[in-house]
């Protein structure tokens, strides 16, 4: 079976293809499909994802998974939140997609030690959120919910990994997130909390696996 995945993330499309191999159905990303990206106009994690996913669905008339993920910054009220991806507000050469990902991941950890300077609750999460859906117009979406804690780097650490990688610390690893090997994050991410949840959900409820 082949499931939509609502993003064109090609980094949480690595991540996910492996957290879902177990169900051993096909994960494809919107965009190889022709299928733009969904408008996130939402406060929280849970209405973008089944947003996203609907649309998804809606397109490809099949079944879909959408992630919604970020940091949230104890100190910054949850900031920045849903707006991880793009917290830094400036405008992105005409490069590749992939380029423009790496140029706004540098801007938006830039501006997040800028609004952290000389703050000393560094308390922070990864957040995930999966929503699945059978059909566009699925009354029983599937939600699941992961958080991964640690704490604020003052700099960034280790070169592997996306996003705030590099900065957010785990106590419990004793390394920042971006100088994790592929394995040890998808045992222990935010990611891949949710996956685990969702593979679960799916195997209840879509009778998969």
């Amino acid at each position: 079976m082949r499931l939509l995945l609502a993003s064109n993330n090609a980094a949480k499309l690595r991540e996910l293809q492996t957290l879902f191999a177990p169900l051993g159905f096909d994960l494809v990303t919107q965009g190889s499909l022709g299928i733009a990206e969904a408008d996130e106009p939402h406060a929280t994690f849970i209405e973008n994802a089944l947003a996203k996913a609907r649309h998804a669905a809606l397109w490809s008339q099949g079944a879909a998974i959408a992630d919604d993920s970020g940091l949230c910054v104890d100190a910054l009220g949850g900031a920045p939140g849903v707006v991880s991806a793009h917290f830094a507000d400036f405008e992105l050469p005409p490069v590749e997609r992939e380029a423009q990902r790496r140029l706004q991941d540098a801007a938006n950890n830039a501006l997040l030690l800028q609004r952290m300077q000389g703050v000393p609750d560094r308390r922070a999460r990864f957040v995930c959120t999966l929503v699945a859906v059978r059909a566009a117009d699925d009354p029983e979406p599937l939600i699941a919910t992961g958080r991964w804690q640690g704490t604020l780097l003052q700099e960034a650490q280790g070169s592997a990994g996306f996003g705030y990688d590099p900065l957010l610390f785990i106590p419990s690893l004793g390394q920042s997130v971006a100088e994790l090997s592929a394995d040890v994050k998808n045992l222990h991410s935010h990611r891949a909390i949710a996956s685990r949840q969702m593979l679960a959900l799916m195997r209840e409820v879509w009778r998969f696996g």
